[in-house]
């Protein structure tokens, strides 16, 4: 039986309808994005207070007071529908009916994340919203001119630099549907595939079960939208299967938190992020995920390595070659799960929008769902399903707006053809639709609420304030501007999820960064691993916290495991200011960047060998301590850094290789 079906009705109906609505104003865009932001931040609300209380408990059934708050913040937003004009004309005035609306709305935004997210974030805006309020009584360094309540309101319940700020734009178009897309790939059986592939991969390999984890999770939450809510969904498979294998259960669980973490900065969804940075900064999708390509694989890497380091270590084999699925098979047979994304990918690298691209993508991952005899066997009818999908595919690629209506009739059509002959079709898409509205909430809300954060920074200028301050320090050490900014991204995001905290952080501390020549990208990227790095970072840590019922391991624990593991996500990101090239930027030739990436490899693995303490063999206190300090030192381009560094490797490396070619004979004669 699907989910949808234990639900109550108006959870399921709002549900739907958000859904539905979503799509149609990404498809058509009949709506102004002003009403878009708001009708969208009104069902956000009334699907929150449908679904948990207020002391922000689950509920399977809506209580009155829930049904009554979340249909007056509907009402509220389907408000800026119906009077657009007149709020456009008279912008920054409000008149009494305005205020009310405005104050009432802005207090729901408020409960709403704090039934759904707890207190962490709603305390942050707030104490923004008492500094624009009440910053004019602060001392001479922190203090502002003084704003009355009715302008607050009206900047951040009216304006588009409050709740319908950037982030709730870009929640309302992109990350709504890639959310979307996310949850059709999961009904379709992507999930499957992709563990499939990696068992099938690496399951036999030493410590094949954690890899299979690395593999999966991190294919996973590269579409999904949130690493958190992967560790949920594939953690329920890897992490049993890790500890079934001899791992020790903090363990398993930190590969688990840091492969669905990691999902968040591989290209080419990255978690939604992408295109929020894109916006803020006004760069293109596509040079975004470039400069994402190298630091991620990077990451993945470190965390495969210390994966395999621990099972030599621990002495943990993989899986018998004779329990591993064959990938190709697998692949074989469920390759159409693949299109849905290779078509994105290449929509996406061929200059068309992300908003379109994610709407073909979507488009034909729900044509893909209903053809699902397709997917079992090539038949007649499949080819003829098959031929029509590729036809709409290929022809929005030459008309971008005028095809899409088209082909969203050829996936209608294709429903009304084959729900008579496949029961499950019509189930599979409507758990699709619903299951996307509930992974949207706490994003959506999120990104709602930080828009406090941005509209009174925008109203009172604070963010210089923060920036000087990073600038002076700057002046002195980059290595402590560095270091102080990345200490508020790791704050900041301690309860906090990874969309919010870049958008704060980005607001405050990546226009400092860009003063002291730090690449514009490169800035953002800092402050963004850095946020994703918090929900690995005790005392909160989301992720770990996400993972231990799973592992029954200590959440605390977990997270302390993660940070070992994750190590590459602490590391590449200073690595990057210092050689940007890391991240495809400046004016370095090929060999400049080969050379730069070959340096980051070994500075990572130097890192995980010194974490974990073992690469041919056990390494000693010492050896560890030089690995470290190797590592550390290629990480900052300053003069001969890079000569010790390699140097010092190059000691430790050969000089542990032949201690273990000698110890070999040894072994082998006795």
């Amino acid at each position: 039986m699907s989910s949808y079906q234990n639900r109550h009705a108006l959870i399921f109906y709002g549900a739907l309808c958000f859904s539905v609505f979503q799509i149609i104003t990404a498809a058509f865009s009949p709506l102004s994005t002003t009403v878009v932001r708001a009708i969208h931040v009104g069902f956000l609300l009334f699907l929150v207070y449908q679904l948990y209380g207020a002391r922000g408990q689950s509920l399977t059934r809506p209580s009155v007071w829930g049904t009554l708050l979340g249909t007056v913040a509907l009402l509220f937003a389907f408000y800026h529908w119906w009077f657009e004009a007149d709020l456009i004309y008279r912008a920054g005035e409000m008149n009494q009916t305005d205020w009310i609306i405005g104050s009432v709305t802005l207090l729901m935004v408020f409960d709403a994340a704090r039934r759904l997210m707890g207190w962490a974030l709603p305390l942050i805006c707030l104490t923004f919203a008492g500094y624009a309020l009440f910053g004019q009584h602060l001392p001479d360094a922190l203090m502002h001119r003084g704003y009355g309540l009715d302008q607050v309101v009206s900047q951040l319940a009216f304006s588009t630099e409050g709740i319908y700020g950037t982030p709730t734009y870009v929640s309302s178009s992109y990350i709504f549907l890639f959310i979307l897309f996310g949850a059709f790939l999961e009904q379709a059986g992507m999930l499957r595939l992709f563990n499939d592939v990696a068992i099938g991969s690496v399951g036999h390999t030493r410590g094949g079960p954690a890899k299979v984890s690395v593999l999966s999770s991190g294919m996973m939450g590269t579409i999904n939208g949130s690493g958190v809510a992967n560790v949920v969904s594939t953690g329920q498979f890897t992490i049993p299967l890790m500890k079934k294998f001899g791992y020790r259960a903090d363990f398993a669980g930190a590969v688990e938190a840091t492969s669905s973490m990691g999902g968040q900065i591989m290209p080419p969804v990255m978690g939604a992020v992408a295109f929020i940075m894109a916006e803020t900064i006004n760069v293109p999708y596509v040079e975004i995920t470039k400069a994402a390509l190298i630091p991620a694989l990077l990451y993945f890497f470190t965390v495969f390595l210390m994966v395999h380091l621990e099972a030599g270590r621990a002495g943990l084999n993989g899986l018998p070659k004779s329990e591993c699925p064959n990938p190709l098979k697998a692949l074989k047979e469920r390759w159409y799960l693949l299109l849905p994304l290779a078509a994105l990918v290449v929509m996406l690298f061929s200059g068309f929008t992300p908003l379109f691209a994610g709407m073909m993508g979507l488009a034909l991952t729900v044509v893909l769902i209903m053809g699902n005899g397709l997917a079992r066997h090539i038949s007649a009818k499949g080819l003829r399903y098959g031929f029509w999908v590729l036809l709409g595919l290929a022809c929005a690629t030459f008309n971008h707006y005028g095809i899409t209506a088209i082909f969203v009739i050829v996936a209608i059509l294709t429903v009304l053809l084959l729900v008579k002959r496949e029961q499950n079709i019509l189930s599979t898409v409507i758990n699709a639709l619903y299951q996307g509205a509930l992974h949207a909430l706490p994003v959506g809300v999120a990104c709602a609420l930080v828009g406090v954060i941005i509209g009174v920074i925008s109203l009172t200028g604070a963010a210089t304030i923060v920036a000087g301050f990073i600038i002076q320090l700057g002046e002195h050490s980059l290595l402590l501007s560095l270091a102080l900014t990345m200490l508020t991204c790791l704050v900041l995001g301690m309860g906090i999820p990874t969309i919010p905290n870049y958008i704060i952080t980005s607001s405050i501390a990546a226009p400092a960064l860009l003063e002291l020549g730090v690449p514009l990208i490169v800035s953002h990227m800092f402050v963004f691993y850095f946020g994703i790095m918090a929900d690995l970072t005790p005392p909160v840590a989301l992720a770990a916290f996400a993972a231990s019922p799973i592992a029954g391991a200590s959440g605390l624990r977990i997270g302390m495991r993660s940070l070992q593991i994750a190590i590459a996500g602490f590391v590449v990101p200073y690595m990057a200011v210092y050689t940007p090239e890391l991240m495809l930027q400046g004016d370095a030739g090929i060999a400049a960047t080969l050379f730069v990436i070959f340096k980051a490899l070994l500075a990572v693995s130097l890192w995980g060998m010194g974490a974990i303490g073992y690469w041919l063999k056990p390494f000693t206190l010492v050896e560890r301590l030089i690995a470290v300090g190797a590592a550390a030192l290629l990480v900052f381009s300053l003069p001969m850094t890079d000569e010790l560094g390699l140097g010092l490797a190059a000691l430790l490396l050969g000089r542990h290789w032949w201690q273990q070619r000698r110890r070999q004979p040894l072994m082998t004669a006795s």
